[in-house]
């Protein structure tokens, strides 16, 4: 593990995105709220939400973070039929919230797919990817060709 004792405690925040692909009868079933696991939606924002909260355990080599903030948020798509995550995760700390992220996202998607997969077992999981981050000593990270995070 990296030894992060001299580094300095900044505001850190990260923001992540990746996507579900499913058939749009399955976008339909989740929008009325009739897969039968539950309210997909918020079972998924919560799930992610915890992971970001518990990714020392998942990745042998992260530092715990107290994470001061964390939201995940969907978006469905009509063409191709899916929906679109991001995660927004903020600390005060010495490194910094990329991978916490990551994994709200990445988690998210597999509860989409776990509460979905009775109806729908050709969905894709993917392009999960950092879109911005912020604080410590490399400053800002924005990629190139992506809209804005939601709630900047």
């Amino acid at each position: 593990m990296v030894d992060i004792g001299a580094k300095e405690e900044t505001l850190r925040e990260a923001v992540a995105r990746g996507a579900v692909s499913l058939r749009p009868e399955t976008l339909r079933l989740i929008q009325d709220q009739a897969i039968p696991k539950g309210d997909v939606y918020a079972v998924a924002r919560l799930a992610g939400i915890l992971a970001a909260k518990r990714v020392h355990e998942l990745i042998p080599l992260c530092h715990s973070l107290l994470v001061t903030g964390a939201d995940v948020t969907f978006r469905p798509t009509r063409r191709p039929a899916g929906i679109a995550i991001e995660s927004r995760v903020r600390t005060v700390g010495r490194t910094g919230a990329e991978m916490e992220a990551l994994t709200a996202v990445s988690v998210a998607a597999l509860t989409i797919y776990d509460m979905c997969k009775a109806v729908d077992r050709e969905m894709v999981i993917g392009d999960v990817r950092l879109v911005q981050k912020s604080g410590g000593r490399s400053g800002t990270f924005r990629r190139r060709g992506e809209t804005p995070p939601t709630s900047e």
